[in-house]
């Protein structure tokens, strides 16, 4: 774990963006430096993380950075406390989190696949939005943001790990922010489809729709700019959102099975 500082004396309320080091975190950290906000950048790729917080610290900013497995929901809820001691945190966005899914060479999912997405994707960060929350209530102010996915819209067969896990973070978001607004304090739930991230570019075959890490950043900040429960993008999937509601159980249930996908290693 490292903590690193920039050169500029630190001012104003602070955004933690974990997963920084690449894609929508990284696009988030550039937006947010040219805006003049101080930033906490996390990420588990330290060369990788270094490289993002030169170029945000180039809008003359102050920031740090901590390399941290989230797979370690007590480090990172223990990280978060320390970091806010330090740098009080207006807004936490939690864009962090795991793409897999079953090959198709493999029968079932890995047990230890399914562990790991579950406790990155959902266990972790639902306890540093919890933990964001109690920092911030006593404030009386903030933002907190957890990227979910359109995945979590359906049972996924080839990717049961992964579009549960973001099903449970996006019902926590749900929860979280009814509990929340009496206390002044906002909750996004962001659900994008497909974004152009090393994550994205793993997954064999068709990606319809696919947007850009710098337009999903956009739209993002827009989001908590402009207080949103819940963003989806890009809006078609708004419309098959409502679509899937209408459709019955056992024919949806049809469709999902007859889909194929893969992934490279």
């Amino acid at each position: 774990m490292t903590v690193r500082s920039g050169s500029r004396m630190d001012e104003g309320a602070y955004v933690l963006i974990t997963g920084a080091s690449s894609g929508i975190g990284a696009e988030l950290a550039w937006l947010y430096a040219a805006r003049g906000r101080p930033l906490v950048l996390w990420g588990r790729n330290a060369e990788r993380l270094e490289n993002v917080a030169a170029r945000a610290r180039s809008y003359g900013v102050s920031v740090h950075t901590r390399v941290l497995d989230l797979s370690d929901g007590a480090a990172a809820i223990a990280a978060l406390r320390e970091d806010d001691d330090s740098h009080p945190l207006d807004i936490a966005i939690l864009a962090a989190g795991l793409g897999d899914m079953r090959r198709g060479r493999d029968v079932v999912e890995r047990a230890e696949d399914v562990l790991r997405l579950g406790l990155v994707n959902y266990a972790t960060p639902s306890a540093m939005a919890a933990a964001a929350a109690e920092r911030m209530a006593p404030r009386g102010r903030g933002h907190i943001v957890m990227i979910s996915s359109v995945a979590a819209f359906h049972a996924l067969p080839f990717a049961a790990a992964y579009s549960g896990s973001k099903a449970g973070l996006k019902r926590f978001a749900e929860a979280q922010q009814m509990a929340l607004a009496p206390l002044g304090i906002g909750v996004t739930l962001v659900s994008p489809g497909f974004v152009d991230t090393p994550m994205s570019r793993r997954v064999v075959g068709a990606k319809p729709f696919l947007q850009t890490a710098p337009s999903a950043a956009r739209r993002i900040a827009r989001a908590v700019d402009r207080n949103r429960p819940h963003l989806v993008f890009p809006f078609v999937f708004s419309v098959l959102r409502l679509v899937d509601t209408l459709v019955p159980w056992p024919f949806k249930r049809r469709i999902l099975s007859a889909i194929k996908a893969d992934q490279m290693d």
